[in-house]
């Protein structure tokens, strides 16, 4: 497998002996830091927007799962006249 190096265009310390770069908690942060800059994050209008999107969802599911519970739950019961 061939080592593209950084993304950004920085040389690429050799690797020691069975493959794997040393971990480093400072250059990990630090990578973490970079990726998290180039997020897209959404404006609050967005949030709100997804909120209420996924809380709208949420009840619908399990008004669905409440209904098909309980018609499944009469149909047994009328089934088996208990």
């Amino acid at each position: 497998m061939v080592d593209q190096g950084d993304l950004r265009g920085g040389t690429v310390a050799p690797r020691p002996e069975g493959g794997r770069q040393p971990f480093r908690v400072g250059q990990f942060f630090r990578e973490v830091r970079s990726e998290l800059r180039q997020v897209a994050w959404p404006n609050r209008a967005e949030v709100i927007n997804y909120t209420v999107v996924t809380f709208v969802t949420l009840v619908l599911l399990i008004g669905l799962i409440f209904v098909l519970n309980y018609a499944f739950a009469k149909g047994v019961f009328w089934l088996f006249k208990t």
